[in-house]
């Protein structure tokens, strides 16, 4: 088996590998634009011998790891925040770095994670799409109310009904605030449809998927968030417990303990900014529309901060997601567990 690790970079990426059989051993940079990565994998792929490659999670890979994958390579997958620990050396170039991935794959000590299928990124890109095209729509939104106040017209949502866009086109504004009023205008008028199109297609993509129905059925929860949830968690199973997702999401606070003094700061912001917005957004939406979780907001409010409280929410909300997904529960069984939560009974006994 030959070994490789790869310490890659969006334009060349440099190699040290290792013939387990005869003992060869080199370094290499192979350059991506002239197609002398590619050549070097393909000619090492023909010549029938088994290929294990490791290298960083890294962006900007994702034409490398198909390739690999097409040609029969396996890739391995490394944690970069975890393979950065095992770095003694206090030089870092790109030399020591495929030398340092290396020495891990031969060791068995790589810190290998869990890579989500061709089909599971695909409909993440839906995901995104949707969701960067609502931000470019509310910053969009959010200039027009800003010229309608600047003419006295304060309407807030009442500035998006057909009377309020009346209004909002007859204002008298100079030669180029019209003209930005006219271009914000189509913008939105063009994306409006784009964004429907594409929330009607997470709804479907949504009903193919038992789990995300089964999910949805939490209040607060609708397709977008339980699709993302899904998608991003991958199975359950990668978890041991439910507070293992509030860190893999980022929902928990950096923590910076010693000496028997617990010092904890803001969020760690680790994990999908882009689920983690989501959770947030749900947990609002459930203590909206469920007493319950509108208790507890209100009485984490009350105590701490909401900003505070809306992250608390989220994070319940994500190990909650996570029990129900993992147990094969609807949010009707999850109350009826929960609700007889520390009642005594004849479960594991004899009456």
């Amino acid at each position: 088996m030959i070994i490789i690790g790869v310490d890659y970079h969006p334009s060349d990426q440099y190699i040290a590998f290792v013939d387990t059989e005869t003992g060869e051993y080199g370094e290499r940079q192979l350059n991506h634009s002239a197609g002398e990565a590619e050549k070097f994998y393909r000619e090492l792929a023909a010549r029938g011998v088994s290929v294990r490659v490791g290298m960083e999670a890294t962006g900007y890979s994702r034409w490398f790891e198909r390739l690999l994958t097409e040609l029969g390579i396996e890739v391995w997958i490394g944690d970069a925040a975890e393979i950065k620990t095992k770095r003694v050396r206090k030089q870092k170039t790109d030399r020591e770095d495929a030398r340092l991935l290396l020495r891990l794959l031969r060791e068995n000590n790589f810190p290998r994670i869990w890579v989500p299928s061709p089909e599971n990124r695909d409909l993440r890109q839906l995901l995104w799409h949707r969701h960067r095209l609502v931000q470019m729509r509310t910053r969009i939104m959010n200039q027009l109310q800003a010229l309608a106040m600047n003419e006295g017209q304060r309407r807030k949502k009442k500035l998006w009904s057909a009377q309020g866009r009346a209004q909002l086109e007859k204002l008298a504004l100079g030669t180029w605030a019209s003209r930005r009023r006219k271009d914000l205008l189509e913008l939105l008028d063009r994306m409006n449809p784009t964004i429907e199109e594409l929330t009607r297609a997470v709804e479907q993509e949504g009903k193919k998927w038992p789990e995300v129905l089964r999910l949805m059925t939490h209040p607060g929860v609708g397709p977008l968030t339980a699709l993302a949830f899904v998608l991003i968690i991958g199975t359950p199973q990668r978890f041991r417990r439910g507070k293992q997702i509030g860190s893999y999401v980022g929902l928990i606070p950096e923590e910076d303990s010693s000496a028997g003094h617990q010092r904890l700061g803001h969020i760690t912001k680790q994990g999908s900014s882009l689920l983690r917005f989501l959770l947030v957004e749900a947990a609002q939406a459930a203590a909206r529309c469920d007493a319950d979780w509108r208790r507890r907001y209100m009485r984490l409010a009350v105590r701490r901060q909401r900003n505070i409280a809306k992250v608390g929410m989220a994070r319940r909300l994500s190990v909650r997601l996570y029990w129900m997904w993992r147990n094969g529960w609807e949010y009707a069984q999850w109350v009826k567990f929960s609700s007889h939560a520390g009642e005594l009974g004849t479960g594991h006994g004899a009456k």
